[in-house]
């Protein structure tokens, strides 16, 4: 997927096991943060600031989801374990992850990046880290979600 294409729709579950489609979030700002596992110490970071940061998420008014490969009983644990306010998208099969080009060297997991979706459907910012153990800044984040907006 580059900056410019439409974005593919897909479907996952999220922590509560409720169906979460992109489609449904036509007409507002999407971002789905992929990132390797639950539980992880530079995942574990990685959310807890995008929570830490969470006011100035929802001030974009942006939908902020993270996706992983991980379960939905693992996300509902991890969501709850780190009081998370975003929802957790299981990605079991690593559909999403690939089609997004998040593809990892771990075997069985996600790479680590961002993908911001503007309103039309657009992707409008895409960003895989090169090495796993660095965490997209918030503040570059968030820049990306108003270029889109």
């Amino acid at each position: 997927m580059r900056i410019g294409e439409p974005a593919t729709e897909f479907t996952l579950k999220d922590s509560g096991g409720n169906d979460w489609r992109l489609s449904d979030h036509r007409g507002r700002v999407v971002v789905l943060i992929f990132y390797p596992a639950d539980n992880s110490p530079v995942c574990t970071a990685q959310l807890c600031s995008v929570r830490d940061h969470w006011s100035e998420y929802q001030a974009t008014g942006a939908e902020v989801v993270g996706i992983s490969t991980d379960s939905v009983e693992s996300h509902k644990g991890f969501a709850e374990k780190n009081e998370l306010p975003l929802k957790l998208l299981a990605d079991t099969d690593r559909k999403v992850s690939e089609m997004y080009g998040m593809k990892s060297w771990l075997p069985g997991r996600s790479a680590r990046g961002v993908v911001v979706i503007d309103r039309e459907g657009t992707i409008a910012y895409h960003k895989v880290e090169a090495i796993s153990l660095f965490r997209p800044a918030d503040a570059d984040v968030l820049a990306a979600i108003a270029n889109a907006s």
